[in-house]
């Protein structure tokens, strides 16, 4: 009995202190609702520019926060999102009238969904906040945000900045807010109480977030497969694949996990793997040495997520180089047959040669159907035909041809995806949406439908002709 009125205070105290953030929100979404879309975007613009302006001492604090990641990449990361993410923005329309369609006779109406709850991760502890605020802002939408235990500080002081440029443009500070307070109850009452989530984050938080009773927008794991065709140029593919699986020390989601190459360029790759200032395991020793490194029971050693080659090749107690970018190692089975084939949060690549370009799809396929089914693929290839037939039997959202996947799969200057830090991975990642995360998935849209009487009205035949 005791235990049940304990509970229940926590419980009644949580929904308190989330009414109060909801009932800021509601206050300042209200007054920020009827914003022009020069006002909106003045504040979307703001929120990136801080960020950008502060990249170098946001970087560093998330490291020092997270523990995880490295500042130089985190810096840029920072800088290129803030970047990428304004100019894909800047001149959408978000607000008021969208479209007059004389075709169609339909008129769409763009309006606010209202207070938006956003779960954050600590792998992406600045640009997601970031971005989720971006996004929100754009369509007249307030914010409360509940970051990862482990990257409370980071995600603050980025809010705190949010926040103080908003006060200067004579906007409410309140349209963004993050909880000081981290608990599982909070964010449950969150999610509860807020009119629509976006989950970035662990499976458990987005799982939660589509129980929630809200419309819920998540994502799924990563677990990038590489495949290099034959005809491609080796060493440019591998510089790629390599940048991809050292960024940030492996924790972003659509970094490079597999490198599936010809059987006949295997030794080419090793030594361009090599070239790039990787680490090679060549020996079975070091390569079981690393799995138990790696994996605890078939799960992510939270010891290696986010940390350097050189640190975790000491907790495998192998010799590297200490300035190696990425430790390279031959898998010895696909799918659940080799913990090596699943998501390696820290920069280690599995390694895999082929037959011919159907068995890389496979190995592909196996891999992804063990983990990060739906999340992107990466392509090195000049063969529309192969890059098609990829890309009509991988199950996954995104196709990156001959970029690095861990900073494109995003968005980025050179791809039409939408610039994010939110990737959907469709229904085969038990998610909402398969494309990138923007500004549309936080508006509702309103639609006049006029009388169309001249539309011409199809005869039963024309209706049931065979086709």
């Amino acid at each position: 009995m005791r235990e049940f009125k304990m509970e229940k205070q926590i419980t009644d105290e949580s929904r308190l202190y989330i009414s109060e953030y909801i009932a800021r929100a509601r206050k300042a979404q209200a007054i920020f609702e009827d914003a022009s879309q020069a006002d909106a975007d003045r504040a979307v613009r703001a929120v990136a520019k801080v960020v950008y302006d502060n990249a170098e001492s946001l970087a560093a604090l998330a490291v020092e926060d997270t523990r995880m990641g490295n500042v130089p990449d985190k810096i840029a990361k920072n800088r290129s999102k803030a970047r990428l993410i304004w100019n894909s923005l800047k001149g959408k329309k978000s607000r008021g009238i969208l479209e007059r369609d004389e075709a169609s006779g339909i008129t769409t109406i763009a309006k606010p969904l209202g207070v938006v709850a956003a779960i954050t991760p600590c792998t992406n502890p600045i640009v997601t906040p970031m971005s989720n605020s971006m996004f929100a802002l754009k369509c007249a939408n307030a914010i409360i945000i509940t970051p990862h235990h482990n990257a409370t500080l980071c995600s603050a002081r980025a809010v705190e900045l949010f926040r103080a440029e908003l006060k200067k443009l004579g906007f409410p500070e309140d349209l963004v807010q993050i909880l000081d307070r981290h608990s599982r109850e909070n964010t449950k009452n969150l999610i509860a109480m807020a009119d629509v989530v976006v989950a970035t984050g662990g499976g458990g938080m987005v799982r939660a977030a589509y129980s929630s009773g809200k419309p819920a927008l998540g994502v799924g794991a990563g677990n990038v497969q590489a495949i290099i065709d034959r005809g491609t140029d080796i060493e440019e593919a591998v510089r790629m694949i390599a940048a991809g699986r050292a960024f940030d020390n492996g924790i972003i989601c659509s970094g490079e996990q597999s490198a599936i190459c010809p059987e006949e360029a295997f030794e080419d790759v090793l030594r361009a793997f090599e070239a790039c200032g990787c680490h090679v395991i060549k020996s079975a020793a070091e390569r079981e040495a690393l799995r138990e490194a790696l994996f605890e029971d078939g799960e992510m050693s939270r010891h290696a997520v986010g940390q350097s080659a050189a640190a975790v090749a000491r907790l495998a107690k192998i010799e590297i180089d200490a300035h190696a970018k990425a430790i390279a190692v031959e898998a010895e089975g696909t799918g659940k047959s080799d913990v090596l084939a699943k998501e390696k949060m820290c920069p280690v690549i599995a390694l895999y040669r082929y037959r011919d370009f159907a068995e890389a799809v496979a190995i592909a396929k196996a891999n992804l159907e063990a983990e990060g089914k739906g999340h992107s693929v990466a392509i090195h290839s000049s063969d529309r035909a192969h890059i098609e037939y990829a890309g009509k039997a991988l199950p996954v959202s995104r196709f990156l041809i001959n970029q690095t996947c861990a900073t494109g799969a995003g968005g980025s200057f050179q791809n039409g995806l939408a610039p994010t830090n939110t990737m959907g991975c469709g229904s085969w990642g038990n998610n909402s949406l398969s494309e990138n995360l923007t500004y549309r998935h936080l508006m509702n849209v309103s639609r006049i439908a006029c009388c169309m009487p001249d539309n011409p009205v199809p005869s039963d035949a024309e209706i049931w002709a065979e086709v």
